[in-house]
């Protein structure tokens, strides 16, 4: 796979979705839980999507189970939670693994484009993130202790 407009993931109604539906915008994609000490970056992610959907800015919510069992629940559970405590209009789609052996194929094309520290692939925690230019490359990866409002300029820059 190319870019991440060739994948297919599920909305977390369970409808699937192309990627290609976002081409030519920048992307931010975060794997969430709902019981996390960063679940507070909802706030800041929601702040980015106000400042900068109108320019093109898309981003896509993964919620994940595999860190410390942080996002036990359901779809329904978890757009409830995300809707009545952040008020988050970013789409969401349906809990993946974004590692080991069932990891989504999204998730695999993320990582070995844009490792972590010191050179690892595996994501490390809830709300790691990614940010991909309007052609679908990746150009930027960011642990969990960046907050959404760090990476204002970046995105200013992915937006061109």
């Amino acid at each position: 796979m190319g870019c991440v407009y060739d994948f297919e993931v599920n909305r977390l109604n369970g409808d699937s979705a192309k990627l290609s539906e976002y081409r030519g915008k920048a992307l931010l994609i975060v794997n969430t839980a709902s019981k996390c000490g960063f679940t507070s970056q909802y706030s800041g992610l929601e702040k980015l999507y106000g400042k900068f959907q109108a320019r093109g800015l898309e981003i896509l919510g993964f919620p994940c189970n595999q860190f410390g069992k942080q996002e036990p629940g359901g779809s329904e559970e978890i757009a409830e939670f995300c809707s009545v405590n952040y008020g988050v209009t970013f789409p969401m789609f349906e809990k993946i693994d974004v590692n080991g052996k069932n990891v989504h194929p999204l998730y695999q094309h993320l990582k070995s484009e844009a490792r972590g520290l010191l050179g690892s692939e595996p994501i490390k925690w809830n709300f790691t993130k990614f940010l991909v230019n309007r052609e679908g490359e990746v150009v930027e990866r960011y642990g969990s202790t960046t907050k959404p409002e760090q990476i204002e300029s970046d995105i200013e820059a992915a937006l061109g």
